[in-house]
C-alpha cells in the first residue's frame, strides 16, 4: 500500500468525517482517478512528435497512454477529423496514489518560482484541474533527451459533492495550494 493511500485511510477519513459531520465512512470524499492529458499540436506536421510525447507520458506515469484523435476538422489549423493530436492516461488505485505522491512532494516544488497551485481550479462538482507548463519537472525525464518542452493537464477526479469538500480532501493529502 502506498504511503499516501495509507495516510488517507488512517488519518484523513477521520479528520474529514469530523470536519463535515459525515454519518458513514462511505460519504467521505475520495480520489476516484487522475487523468493526465498531453496535447501535441505539432503532431500534424511532425508525426514523430507524438511518439516522443507518448514515450514521455509512459515514463512519467508508468502506464501506456491512449492516443487522442481530432473530433472535427479545422481548416485554419490544417487539421482533419481523426488525426492523432495528443495522448492521455487514466490512473486509478495504486498508480494514481504513486503519481499524486510524486507530483505533490517532488515535482511541483521543482517548478521555478513556485508559490503554490491555484485554489480556484475546481469545476463545481469536486474535480480539480492543474496545468503543468513543462514535463521536465518530473524526475524520470532525462533533460538531455527532451527535444521539445511540452505541457500537460492533470485532472484529479474526486467523489466529493462540492468544491469545498474536494479542497479539504486535497489539502489534507498535501496539495500545495497558494497562500
Amino acid at each position: 500500500m502506498n504511503r499516501l493511500e495509507e495516510r488517507y485511510n488512517n488519518e484523513i477519513v477521520a479528520s474529514l468525517t469530523k470536519k463535515f459531520g459525515y454519518k458513514s465512512v462511505m460519504e467521505v470524499p475520495a480520489i476516484e482517478k487522475v487523468v493526465i492529458n498531453m496535447g501535441c499540436g505539432d503532431a500534424i506536421a511532425n508525426p514523430k512528435a507524438l511518439e516522443d510525447a507518448v514515450a514521455e507520458l509512459t515514463q512519467i506515469t508508468g502506464q501506456k497512454p491512449v492516443i487522442t484523435k481530432a473530433k472535427k476538422s479545422i481548416a485554419n489549423f490544417k487539421l482533419r477529423e481523426g488525426m492523432p493530436i495528443g495522448c492521455k492516461v487514466t490512473l486509478r488505485s495504486e498508480k494514481m496514489y504513486d503519481f499524486l505522491d510524486k507530483l505533490m512532494n517532488i515535482s511541483l516544488p521543482r517548478v521555478r518560482d513556485f508559490r503554490g497551485v491555484s485554489k480556484t481550479a475546481f469545476d463545481g462538482r469536486g474535480n480539480y484541474t492543474l496545468g503543468i507548463k513543462e514535463q521536465i519537472i518530473f524526475p524520470e525525464i532525462n533533460f538531455d533527451k527532451v527535444n521539445k518542452v511540452r505541457g500537460m493537464d492533470v485532472v484529479i477526479v474526486t467523489t466529493a459533492k462540492t468544491n469545498e469538500e474536494a479542497k479539504a480532501l486535497l489539502e489534507e493529502l498535501g496539495m500545495p495550494f497558494a497562500k
